[in-house]
């Protein structure tokens, strides 16, 4: 499904592309870029980046789009599929001397026809307040740079809030600010607020409230990028060390942790629904982390290059309301759910999958939509589907990978080994990082053949060949409301089944667990052989486990399902910065500057008769 051909078609740029709802198509008339249109050097720079608000005019085009290339930052009046972008027309363009912008943001909440608040951050540490409708500046904070002096990475305004902002920097460093407080002409005091794992939060000592109100020191070298959930409660941050770190905002505390298959992480999202994130970064790779179970649940393999920017199609994702957090069992299930995430995945997939072969729905009925770019200049779109949400699902179709059967495996390392005591210690630990469950991930291979036989560790009922009548067993018990431990022997019933499809072996797992080591490189050669050796070579040395791979921090490629691309374009010269979708279209933009409108199935009527862009650009809707 990735780019088809080869030769020069592979070299050719896309001005469209097929997915199930129909063809998106480049609209060269709505671009934008510098007014001369001439291809901006890039080399050196901060990447290009997009911002978007809508101030409600009465005129009903009300978008507004900011973006930086270079040293200039410009403000236009954004018309999409409507008209044709008159780049002669900015509303504001600023240069700046000496530093260059790096990250912008919009507060939604205060923006008017008369006035819009955005917040540029700079490479040399400062953050800016402007008014680029009034052409106002009014602030600038860590001016002298006394706070940080390295550079802003992610700049973004506290949900809801029409003062508070976060500030990320290549320091490793988040401050939280406020936009009525001053920074004070001294460098900023500390007091020890909340320490943790690799992070540590402090407020300003000072006699009068002045900004930072807060000091996040999060990981190791920089923090590359964070991102609000959906409620704005939880905000996960990725950095250079590889680790996504999601922390509960307002208590301050750290909810969950994953790390890179390999380098550092570079961007991050979260579903509609706050209920996955997907980061990407430095391994090439799309990773999807279940937000309740605190888990890899899949990777994506599509780019050659870095990942730099990751984000989820609000518009496309299809959810049934009620549907993913109904549960046939009680209430007891779900609050047992939320306190052990791993522990009781099984019973929620358990009561889910009743309900599914009840209601005998289609298996299409949760489907995620996202997509990410990258320094490889290709755009990859991506469906995130039920047999990869819940894979103790019937398989009706490969849809992914081979890989789709071992799904089962992680579920069952936390769940079939729940009576060790280490395990149950970590149970009520939320999710947040685990150690005690490393010796619960175990050696995969998908070229072992099964055993003749062997001693189980847990007395397993014999498998049916279907795994629909073993799931149907195993709801039968959820609905008996069975501990920790029968849903382990549960589950483990239903891995055998599966394994006699996949070929893989359970017993063989459990009875040689010190095989562990030298099993990495059965699946996905390609990419396993030019990471894991060095990787663990180097994580061998260190004592702390959770940096090793083949934990639950970071499964080995064969452990979790490998998701293809839906569509892999090349969809420009340089490297990709910018992924945006918007309801009927979607964004994108490459460091030479040029911001691109892809048009959705059926939205592209309106610009498609214009042969120039002075033409007559139609009504407007």
């Amino acid at each position: 499904m990735a780019a088809e051909g080869g030769g020069k078609e592979m070299n050719e740029i896309k001005t469209q592309f097929t997915t199930r709802e129909g063809v998106y198509k480049l609209l060269t008339h709505s671009e934008y870029s510098r007014p001369n249109r001439v291809p901006f050097n890039s080399q050196g720079s901060n990447p290009v980046k997009v911002s978007f608000v809508n101030v409600n005019d009465q005129s009903g085009n009300g978008d507004r789009i900011c973006f930086n290339v270079g040293r200039e930052l410009y403000f236009y009046i954004y018309k999409g599929v409507r008209k044709a972008a008159d780049l002669s027309k900015p509303i504001d363009k600023r240069i700046y001397k000496g530093t260059q912008p790096t990250c912008h943001d919009f507060n939604h909440l205060t923006a008017t026809a008369e006035s819009v608040s955005l917040l540029v951050g700079f490479s040399a540490g400062q953050v800016q307040l402007i008014d680029p409708i009034k052409k106002e500046t009014s602030k600038l904070f860590n001016e002298e740079r006394l706070i940080d002096k390295s550079r802003v990475t992610c700049v973004k305004w506290v949900p809801g809030s029409e003062s508070l902002f976060l500030v990320s920097h290549a320091s490793g460093s988040m401050y939280l600010y406020n936009v009525e407080h001053t920074c004070g002409t001294t460098a900023p005091h500390y007091q020890l607020l909340k320490q943790g794992e690799n992070y540590s939060v402090h407020t300003c000592k000072s006699k009068s409230t002045r900004n930072p109100l807060l000091k996040w020191t999060v990981g190791e070298g920089a923090l590359n990028e964070f991102a609000f959930s959906p409620d704005g409660k939880f905000l996960a941050c990725v950095s250079q060390d590889g680790f996504l770190r999601v922390f509960n905002f307002d208590a301050v505390e750290l909810h969950g942790t994953m790390k890179s298959y390999f380098g550092g992480l570079l961007c991050v999202c979260w579903s509609p629904d706050g209920k996955y994130i997907v980061a990407g970064g430095e391994d090439d790779l799309v990773t999807v982390w279940s937000f309740l179970d605190c888990r890899v649940i899949a990777r994506g393999h599509g780019h050659k290059s870095w990942v730099s920017v990751v984000a989820f199609d609000h518009y496309t994702t299809s959810v049934e309301e009620s549907d993913p957090m109904e549960f046939s069992g009680s209430d007891e299930d779900f609050q047992d759910q939320m306190i052990h995430f791993g522990r009781d995945r099984a019973n929620s997939t358990q009561s889910r999958l009743s309900k599914r072969n009840s209601t005998d729905s289609r298996p299409g009925s949760v489907t995620y939509r996202f997509g990410s770019v990258g320094q490889d200049t290709q755009l990859c779109l991506w469906d995130l589907t039920e047999d990869i949400l819940f894979p103790h699902l019937p398989l009706s179709r490969t849809r992914t990978h081979t890989n789709v059967m071992n799904a089962t495996i992680p579920p069952l390392g936390s769940t079939a080994v729940t009576n060790t005591p280490s395990n149950t210690t970590n149970g009520n630990n939320s999710g947040a990082s685990t150690p005690g469950l490393n010796s619960t991930t175990l050696p995969r291979s998908n070229s072992l053949p099964p055993p003749a036989g062997g001693p189980a560790t847990t007395p397993t009922p014999t498998p049916t060949p279907t795994t629909t009548t073993t799931t149907a067993t195993a709801n039968s018990t959820n609905k008996a409301g069975t501990g920790g431990l029968t849903s382990g022997i549960l589950d483990s019933a239903i891995a055998t089944g599966v394994s006699k499809f996949a070929t893989l072996s359970l017993h063989d797992r459990k009875e040689r667990p010190h095989e562990k080591d030298h099993k990495r490189n059965h699946s996905m050669g390609h990419i396993s052989s030019k990471s894991s050796d060095k990787l663990n070579l180097l994580t061998k040395s260190k004592a702390d486990p959770a940096k090793t791979l083949g934990t639950l921090l970071c499964p080995r490629m064969e452990e979790v399902p490998l998701l293809e691309p839906l569509i892999c374009k090349k969809i420009a010269h340089e490297r990709l910065t910018v992924l945006i979708f918007l309801e009927d279209c979607l964004v994108t933009a490459c460091q030479e500057g040029f911001i691109c409108t892809w048009a959705r199935p059926g939205k592209v009527g309106l610009l498609s008769s214009q042969n120039q862009a002075s033409s007559p650009s139609g009504t407007v809707v």
